[in-house]
């Protein structure tokens, strides 16, 4: 995993939440110095620290962890992650029954 990319990506969505280092560190229950070094990439998160992060940025793991997975479709996901920071509760369930409807239609054609 490239640390810095993961740390990068991180830093991003955290600003994008509109959220400083200390508030969601607070979030998450963890020292805002941890989480620097997260951003930093110089630490990883264990595995519920990154449950946490996730949950509480609102950012799907693939986004995150996207430099570990193989390089298909990873734009797309890109896409669906940025829309999933923006959009309510509310609206992804929208998205998530017209994506789910497409996605059968396509099957069945």
């Amino acid at each position: 995993m490239d640390k810095k990319a993961f740390g990068s990506r991180l830093r991003q969505a955290r600003k994008d939440r509109g959220l400083t280092s200390e508030k969601l560190s607070e979030l998450c229950n963890i020292n805002a110095t941890y989480l620097r070094q997260i951003e930093g990439g110089t630490k990883i998160p264990s595995l519920p620290v990154f449950v946490s992060l996730c949950e509480e940025l609102r950012v799907h793991p693939d986004y995150l962890l996207m430099d570990s997975l193989p390089n298909i479709g990873l734009e797309a996901s890109d896409e669906l992650a940025a829309l999933q920071q923006t959009a309510t509760p509310s609206q992804m369930k929208i998205i998530t029954a017209m994506l789910s409807s497409a996605l059968k239609a396509l099957q069945e054609s």
